[in-house]
Order: C-alpha cells, then structure tokens, then sequence
C-alpha cells in the first residue's frame, strides 16, 4: 500500500509538471495479456478547450507518437471532430475521433478525473484507427485478429467486456434462477464462470451466452477487465469486488482452486513522460 501510495503521489507531481512544461500530459497503461494498452491525454482541455484524446491497441510509443503530433496541430488550432476522417497523421492511413461515453471514463480515465478535481466533466475522444484494408472496427469485414483491441467507447455501455456478446460462458441453474452471482472466474485459457457460490456442484452447471449473463446482473461490468488467471468475489450485489489469482492444483487441472495473491481491484497506471 505504500508503495502505491509513493507512486500515486509522484504520477500526480508528474502530471501537473507536464502540462505546465508540454501543455499536456500523456498518461499509459500497458497491456496485460488480457486488456489492450492504451494512452490517453490530460491537459487538452485545460489548455485549449479541446476534449481529451484516448487511443487502444497499437505500440505504446507508436500512440505517444501519435498524441504528440495530434497536441501539435491543436497547438496551431485544429479542432479534431467526431465521426470525420482525418489524414497525415498516421502514415498511409485514415484515422477517425469518436465521443466517449461519460459512463466509460471512470473505467480509463481515472487520473484525468483527478486532475479536474476529480469530476469527469470533460469531453474526450477517441481516435480510432483502421486495419490493413482500411476498414472500421465497426465494419464486418475488420481484421478479426483486432477486434477487440479498440474498445469501441462511444457504445456498449451495458456490455464492456472485451469478448463476443454470443461467447459461450460457465454458471449453474441458480445463477438463472435468480440466486446473485457472488464468485466469477477468468481462467487461463480464456474460459468464463459466474457463480453463486465457491463450490458449485457439476451436475447445476449450465452453458450460456455472455451477453445472457450480464443481462441478469449489470454489475458483473464492473469486473470486465478480470484478467486471465483472476477470480472476483463479493458478499453482496453492490459490495465491492476482492481480486485474486487463482492457482490450479495438477491433478485438479481446470477446476478453480483455493486463491492466495491478492491483486489490487482496479487498474494501476504507469505514468510517464512521453514527448518529443
């Protein structure tokens, strides 16, 4: 707890130097095998009433890169606007800006939040980036292999979870029942469960739709980011998850076993420096 606490102190320092040294500040979270990394901006707004920018999936360098350049041209005056394309930025392709959702920014904005005295009162944008064929996420024909490493977050508030709605997922009957989902499971090799209790019997097992899941308990978004290898458990619907590893026993292979790390309950940002 120190420790964050130490870090959480000298990102905060970090953050309001570089806005008055570069007129923003680039905040980064690298990717967890599980989530893709992003870069998003904080001092846009403050300093030239233009929305805060929020780029996914690509290198880390590659969006710092791109931030930079977009904070140049707003420097000069451009005003980036949503759902218009925009070229020279990325080299040989077209890139798009959608409006974030405010539901979304506490999910990835969490420092931006900070710095405007911890309101969210702030536009932002998202730059979106085409696949090799010049094609949207949004389009049929995207690259599958990239789907979800650009949240698309100016929709899909009442589903965030970087899988497919239609994604077969792991519960019983009680959890269909009514009974509240208290323990989810994220295992190793990609696999769901949403339970209503720390040791369910087999024979209730039931296989459904992700999409399904959520619809019962909105509150299971909370925990979208769940990474490969986590469990999330609470007393209550509304209590506030508790995040561990899982660890699998051999001849137990596959089924969740007794948990011993804890990992913190949200996201931890890696804050630099990056400009040029």
């Amino acid at each position: 707890m120190e420790n964050h606490e130490v870090h959480d102190k000298e990102a905060k320092e970090r953050i309001v130097n570089d806005i008055k040294e570069y007129d923003c500040h680039l905040a980064l979270l690298e990717s967890d095998g599980y989530l893709p990394a992003f870069v998003y901006t904080i001092g846009l707004y403050e300093k030239f009433q233009h929305p805060e920018i929020i780029i996914f999936g690509l290198k880390t360098d590659v969006m710092a890169h791109l931030l930079n350049g977009l904070r140049d041209e707003i420097r000069k005056g451009k005003n980036y606007q949503p759902n218009q394309t925009y070229s020279g930025l990325l080299e040989g392709y077209e890139i798009q800006f959608l409006e974030v959702k405010r539901e979304n920014y506490p999910d990835y904005l969490g420092y931006a939040g900070w710095y405007y005295k911890k309101t969210f009162d702030f536009p932002v944008l998202q730059m979106i980036w085409p696949d090799k064929e010049n094609k949207w996420p949004w389009e049929t024909e995207f690259n599958e292999n990239w789907k979800f490493e650009q949240p698309l977050l100016d929709r899909n508030i009442d589903f965030k979870y970087h899988e497919e709605k239609k994604l077969g997922v792991y519960t019983t009957h009680h959890a269909l029942e009514g009974k509240p989902i208290l323990y989810v499971y994220h295992n190793e090799d990609g696999d769901w469960q949403f339970h209503t209790e720390y040791e369910p019997k087999i024979e209730n097992y039931k296989l459904v739709c992700l999409e399904q899941i959520i619809k019962l308990d909105a509150t299971l978004n909370d925990i979208y980011y769940l990474n490969y290898g986590q469990k999330a458990y609470r007393d209550r619907i509304g209590a506030e998850w508790i995040i561990e590893k899982q660890e699998s026993e051999p001849e137990n292979e596959g089924k969740v076993q007794e948990t011993k790390t804890i990992i913190n309950s949200g996201f931890w940002y890696k804050i630099k420096s990056l400009f040029t």
